[in-house]
């Protein structure tokens, strides 16, 4: 059902934006919303010129491994819980494919397998799971090159067996998206991935048809003349309804596949002006909408339920005049039909010195913006970051910002009730020893709900022995364990103070974040050993159920640690890695790439 927000909501944006202007004090409103239990925390993983990873072509298994795990370890002291990793950025593979060839920016040339023989996609999957963030697998559909010079493709590449599926245009090779056979192929790439390999959900960003390029035409005449079935009367509702057919194919068959794997889009932040006489539109005067130029009707596959998410680029500022952030943010909380909202920033803007839009200059943008998400009540739950780079690389130490404030306690990724809403059994075999300061709580899955679902990871909540619990407070959250497969749930609670009392909760949750009901164990705080074991607390909330939070600080971090295995076989329970890491500089080609879209 289409959701409207109320006139006072619109106003609290409004406030929120006035109060954090630059030189300003932030609202003292938005200083007092705790962060939320759930929200989706994500970056973006460009590999297409080596964007973010890995840092050059042909870099050594071992090397582009290193520096992969520096992105997630960033990413996770950020509170980031979702990556969204590009495995197909040009028709070409991350990962072993019998349909494409091996990445150019991976390997340095396309077609050549990695030095050790070994697919990269299992190890990049696991360690972004090893650190309790979704794997999203990103694909770009439709480019097949980022130049027009054929000679240097692979043989294996798909423009060898059918160069009558490609276009040019732009200076680059293009899939003709009208064409039956591209869409085929297109569903072939992906559903080859969903089914072999244990991702969370399938990707696309917002390369559709190409962006227009002044003066360039091009040229699908015949494949409208040709496959146009229903007798579409202009080429523009020709061109969306081909992309429509991808899209409603493409989500109906991850759900035949694989029932828990998302699909998501991220598109152009607008997806019509209203000042073009399109009163469903946004207020905003964007040159490159979405519906009329890339022929992506966005809108309609939120209504059809077609895609699961969708992560509109908002990268533009609070101030700029064409397109302001809060306006989008109203629009799209307004449009995205009970599918989730989460907004893309443009977080590159801080490495560049734009002359378009000064005020990614001020420190104060992203918290701003990440807060006027908030403010929506509920309707925007998540925000992912373009790029990782930006993470890493703490620009106006806006990463620490997320770190201390925004981010400073976890988030759970929110549920999807349309995929799944039946929750995992609780725990089993709860127990808790306490030797000296340290208390040590081990636990076991539980049995397998209805739906065949076990846990996949945990929440671990901790408060004072005779305190009110309420699983709403993510101050309270000690750790979201994720144990490695066959292993034992273990956790060590570094930071239990000596002769003082706890009740800890246990959840399991589902792949689809479902949070069952908690299992208590309560430690008496006596100064010699102690064994406990724990059960279910009578009356105890379930998590979801309305109650008051108390207000809390949160307890220094305790050690986890993560499995530094590099297969899931070989991986160890838990065990932390920290790398230090000076960013490596690259300058000029988030212009390049981005910069006429605004």
């Amino acid at each position: 059902m289409l959701r409207f927000l109320a006139a006072g909501r619109f106003l609290f944006l409004l406030s929120l934006l006035i109060g954090a202007a630059p030189g300003a004090g932030a609202h003292p409103a938005a200083d007092t919303i705790p962060p939320p239990k759930r929200e989706l925390r994500g970056m973006w993983v460009a590999t297409v010129e080596n964007i973010d990873w890995p840092n050059q072509r042909g870099e050594s298994p071992e090397q582009y491994r290193r520096e992969y795990r520096r992105l997630l370890d960033a990413g996770q002291r950020a509170g980031i819980n979702a990556v969204f990793v590009q495995i197909r950025p040009a028709s070409d593979a991350f990962y072993q494919s019998n349909l494409e060839p091996w990445s150019k920016w991976l390997t340095g040339t396309q077609g050549k397998a990695p030095a050790d023989g070994q697919d990269p996609l299992p190890f990049l999957i696991v360690e972004a799971h090893r650190r309790g963030m979704e794997f999203h697998a990103w694909f770009n559909p439709y480019r097949a090159t980022m130049d027009s010079v054929t000679r240097r493709l692979a043989p294996t590449h798909p423009y060898r067996q059918h160069p009558d599926w490609f276009l040019r245009y732009g200076g680059q090779l293009l899939y003709n998206p009208g064409l039956p056979a591209v869409r085929a192929h297109i569903t072939r790439v992906i559903l080859d991935v969903v089914r072999r390999y244990d991702i969370d959900a399938v990707h696309f960003d917002d390369y559709f048809y190409p962006y227009p390029d002044p003066g360039k035409v091009f040229h699908d005449e015949a494949a409208f003349r040709d496959f146009n079935p229903t007798g579409l009367a202009t080429l523009g509702d020709w061109r969306r309804e081909n992309v429509n057919i991808l899209i409603r194919d493409l989500h109906d068959s991850i759900q035949v596949a694989k029932r828990w794997v998302k699909f998501g889009i991220s598109p152009f932040g607008v997806w019509m002006n209203k000042s073009k006489d399109f009163p469903q539109g946004s207020d905003t005067r964007a040159g490159q909408p979405s519906y009329s130029n890339l022929y992506a009707d966005t809108r309609l596959w939120l209504e059809k339920g077609w895609i699961d998410y969708i992560v509109p680029q908002l990268y533009w500022s609070s101030n700029f005049r064409l397109c302001p952030y809060p306006v989008l943010v109203n629009w799209w909380a307004e449009n995205h039909f009970d599918r989730h909202l989460y907004i893309g920033h443009g977080t590159y803007r801080m490495l560049e010195s734009t002359r378009s839009d000064t005020t990614w200059r001020n420190p104060r943008e992203l918290p701003r913006q990440i807060r006027l998400n908030r403010a929506t009540e509920g309707e925007a739950v998540g925000s992912v970051f373009f790029s990782a780079k930006s993470v890493l690389r703490n620009p106006l130490h806006t990463t620490d910002s997320l770190t201390q404030d925004l981010f400073r306690y976890p988030a759970l990724v929110p549920s999807m009730p349309w995929k799944d809403d039946l929750p995992p059994l609780p725990v089993a075999n709860l127990t808790l020893r306490r030797l000296g300061p340290q208390v040590t709580l081990s636990w076991q899955s539980g049995p397998p709900a209805a739906d065949g679902d076990a846990a996949t990871y945990y929440v671990l909540y901790r408060f004072g022995a005779n305190e009110p619990s309420t699983p709403h407070d993510p101050s309270r959250i000690l750790a979201l364990p994720r144990p490695a497969p066959g292993y034992p749930a273990t956790y060590v609670d570094t930071t239990a103070v000596p002769g003082q009392a706890y009740a800890y909760y246990v959840t399991a949750v589902d792949r689809l974040h479902n949070e069952g009901r908690p299992m208590r164990v309560v430690s008496t705080g006596q100064t010699g050993p102690e064994l406990a074991v724990g059960q279910a607390p009578g009356g105890a909330p379930r998590p979801g159920a309305p109650t008051s939070p108390p207000v809390a600080s949160r307890p220094a971090q305790p050690t986890i640690t993560l499995p530094t295995a590099e297969s899931p076989e070989k991986a160890a329970p838990f065990t932390k890695v920290k790398i230090k890491e000076k960013p490596a500089k690259k300058k000029g080609f988030f212009g390049r790439l981005f910069g006429g879209k605004d």
